[in-house]
């Protein structure tokens, strides 16, 4: 797609849904994005007609894009590239697919790229992080680093990210909402876990000979570190009860003995509790100099479909109002290397009202 389009100001009133899901098989749909036509400069559309992405990482000039049906999709000099860089064979199911991407670190030397994504075997679901090596937006080689995690059709985490550390952090689900496996430590269900870029264990990690960094976790979806390297998650909860946790090395965050705040000092309290439900997505913090956004958490969210600023003072975290709304649910953000926003949109996950033009990637300028 060489042309590149540009949409008014999106503004739309922040929409809450007053019903509270009382089952994952069954939930509410938002209601359909409302775009305002007023003119502005400052919001592009790159890309169109994308399938139910989920996730986004840059390399240069060039943006990849997850989707959950399997592929993952190339921008190459913001131009959306016809053939995926891959496609792989993903379970068909409401929470899974291909979710989480991430580039290494060095990506520029060695061009690897991490996927973490749902398939079915033997009639079950699991999940798996490959290494995907890739040359001219071709793949040349594929190789699992880690099998076998627990999968279900409606929690599977999916959120991968390579720490300050270069180390590789894997968030994965409780696949029911009655399994204890989270807190299970022999289990790799409903954890944040910890490994080498080659899927081998860190000497470091908390518990010796083991990828889990942390347990007790239930649904994890995005992931960052503050500019003191402090290391957030967003996780969310069964029907209410969403969660932004701070990670800390070998702590035990609750799922599902307790859900939000606890007095019992076994478990981590979460530094944000949301009730209702706004079904947080990704995270960054905004290190750039082209917005005026510096230090904030900027948060996407699904269920109340905004871009949150979010400011962190001694006294917690709050809501500082949203950078965009309109355009329905928003699945994850990232900075690019050129300073400004990057988020995708989620209407076409059989929770919204897509647009005949959704989903979208969109660069935000001011």
């Amino acid at each position: 797609m060489n042309k590149k389009f540009r949409i008014g100001g999106i503004i739309a009133a922040l929409i809450v849904s007053a019903v509270i899901l009382t089952s994952p098989s069954n939930p509410p749909p938002i209601p359909e994005p409302i775009l305002d036509n007023a003119k502005n400069q400052f919001i592009e559309i790159l890309a169109i007609n994308l399938e139910k992405p989920w996730s986004i990482d840059f390399a240069d000039d060039r943006i990849f894009i997850s989707e959950k049906g399997g592929t993952i999709r190339v921008i190459d000099s913001e131009k959306l590239l016809d053939e995926p860089l891959v496609t792989l064979r993903t379970a068909n199911v409401f929470d899974g697919g291909l979710l989480g991407i991430a580039l290494h670190p060095n990506f520029a030397e060695n061009n690897f790229l991490y996927a973490y994504y749902t398939y079915t075997e033997d009639g079950e679901l699991w999940n798996k992080v490959i290494q995907i090596k890739e040359s001219n937006n071709k793949i040349i080689n594929a190789t699992t680093i880690l099998d076998k995690i627990p999968g279900s059709s409606f929690s599977n985490g999916g959120i991968i990210k390579f720490g300050p550390d270069s180390k590789l952090y894997i968030g994965t689900g409780s696949v029911s909402d009655f399994s204890h496996e989270s807190q299970n430590l022999e289990s790799l269900e409903g954890k944040i876990l910890r490994l080498n870029d080659d899927g081998s264990i860190p000497d470091d990690n908390p518990f010796e000979d083991s990828p889990v960094y942390s347990y007790g976790h239930r649904n994890p979806k995005g992931m960052a570190w503050d500019m003191t390297e402090t290391f957030y998650v967003t996780e969310l909860g069964p029907s209410k009860n969403d969660e932004i946790n701070i990670i800390i090395p070998g702590k035990n965050y609750g799922w599902p003995n307790v859900q939000c705040y606890s007095n019992n000092v076994e478990f981590e309290n979460p530094v944000k509790c949301f009730d209702p439900s706004l079904e947080p997505g990704g995270i960054i913090f905004y290190s750039g100099d082209k917005l005026s956004l510096e230090n904030y958490m900027i948060l996407a969210s699904q269920k109340a479909s905004n871009l949150y600023k979010v400011e962190l003072d001694e006294n917690g975290m709050n809501l500082d109002g949203s950078i965009l709304s309109g355009v329905g649910r928003i699945r994850d953000v990232a900075q690019g290397p050129d300073g400004y926003l990057y988020v995708i949109t989620s209407n076409t996950d059989g929770k919204g009202f897509p647009s005949n033009d959704d989903d979208k990637l969109l660069r935000i300028m001011k």
